[in-house]
């Protein structure tokens, strides 16, 4: 049976089959699949609690752009594995709602930089806040060395995702 925080079928054993011998690969993959399908749906939650009309990846966007404090449009495009028309399309909405600003880049004057507005991190930071108590909440039950280590493997497994994605097929 599903708690309240989980979907249809996503329930703690979902998929799951007793048996112990069960690849261990094969059991990365349906979690991976579960943490992403989970996540989709709360970076919805989250963009929304940024502004009604954002939806999908916005929150990340507004993210990475928070982090990074200034950053060049194509630069985004590349951190979001997307092309320039969508990202720029993207990052159209978020200055539509003021929630970006774009300015020339001094260095290269045929790019552009966005960062937050002041409205922008405000709102950002009020989402993140709800969603970093989520996180407290759902992990205080956690040894701190828990935490620690689960950072480290989800880090080093995303290090290995993103290497992958950058590696040419073939």
């Amino acid at each position: 049976m599903s708690t309240p925080n989980e979907g249809p079928g996503e329930g703690p054993d979902e998929g799951r089959d007793d048996g112990q011998d069960e690849d261990p690969l094969l059991a990365v993959e349906r979690e991976v699949g579960v943490l992403f399908r989970r996540g989709r749906a709360r970076m919805s939650e989250l963009s929304r609690r940024v502004h009604p009309q954002l939806e999908g990846m916005a929150y990340s966007l507004l993210s990475y752009v928070e982090q990074t404090g200034s950053v060049r449009v194509t630069d985004v495009g590349v951190h979001f594995a997307v092309g320039k028309a969508t990202i720029s399309r993207q990052i159209r909405a978020l200055e539509d709602l003021g929630l970006l600003a774009r300015e020339t880049d001094p260095q290269d004057r045929r790019s552009a930089r966005v960062s937050l507005t002041e409205d922008g991190r405000r709102r950002f930071l009020v989402a993140r806040a709800a969603r970093m108590g989520r996180v407290r909440e759902l992990m205080g039950g956690w040894p701190e060395e828990d935490v620690v280590r689960f950072a480290e493997l989800l880090h080093r497994f995303n290090d290995v995702v993103g290497e992958a994605a950058a590696a040419p097929a073939g």
